[in-house]
């Protein structure tokens, strides 16, 4: 097992080829009897900061679906002292290729006047699905830098929207016009190694070709941090990342 701790990073997004770029390399290949794993999780150390209580009272419907409080999901600390929403996806070592996304669609809800999930990753190419199960009327806002951005009304209980970005870009937020508190972040990768941290803090990415590589974890307050390590033919290797004091 190969264990590696976390050097920061500057925040910025790297530079991408273009789509049409892309398109020229040679299709990506992995030979799964040599394939391994990476894992770990996101810590945080020190006391975690107290989050807002979610103001709904401008919107009566939307307020009348929550029957508890609602934090603000800037920061969520898990009972195990590592934090929540953090996406951890191979940033460097991959071989130049051009990966298929995944036929099935990548989920993006808005319930309660709450994007689910707060955090999301998505490939290339891949689809978003949008959907809006309030009684009211929302405007989708993908605030993205190196993708085109959009901003696009969907009535309630519309039809789903469906959207793809064609280029890399990790993380961009995305809001609603109408409700200011609703806030969500997309991670696209080229490639399919990455995950989000959830109430455990962990992460595990699958099917790595063996070989040395950075990955990187983003957080959306807290920036972004990335070590490297070395995975060995058919390996597991572990890195963990530290936020906070």
């Amino acid at each position: 097992m190969a264990a590696a701790l976390l050097l920061v990073s500057a925040c910025g997004s790297s530079t991408q080829p273009k789509p049409e770029a892309a398109a020229s390399l040679p299709a990506a290949h992995v030979d799964e009897a040599t394939a391994g794993t990476i894992s770990g999780k996101v810590l945080f150390m020190g006391d975690a900061p107290v989050m807002p209580v979610i103001d709904f009272s401008s919107n009566p419907q939307c307020e009348r679906q929550h029957k508890t409080p609602q934090k603000a999901e800037t920061v969520v600390v898990n009972r195990n002292k590592t934090l929540r929403n953090v996406l951890v996806w191979i940033k460097d070592g991959l071989p130049k290729a051009r990966w298929t996304p995944p036929e099935t669609a990548a989920k993006l809800d808005q319930n309660g006047c709450v994007y689910e999930p707060h955090v999301l990753g998505i490939m290339e190419g891949q689809q978003l699905e949008i959907f809006n199960n309030d009684p009211v009327n929302h405007n989708v806002h993908a605030e993205s830098q190196v993708n085109p951005a959009w901003n696009e009304s969907q009535p309630p209980k519309a039809e789903h929207k469906y959207k793809k970005f064609d280029s890399e870009e990790v993380l961009f937020p995305v809001t609603c016009s109408v409700h200011p508190w609703m806030r969500s972040y997309i991670g696209v990768s080229p490639h399919p190694f990455f995950a989000v941290t959830g109430d455990d803090g962990s992460f595990t990415l699958k099917g790595v070709p063996p070989g040395t590589y950075t990955v990187e974890a983003v957080h959306e307050k807290f920036g972004r941090k990335e070590g490297k390590l070395t995975l060995a033919p058919n390996g597991a290797a572990t890195l963990d990342f530290s936020y906070g004091s």
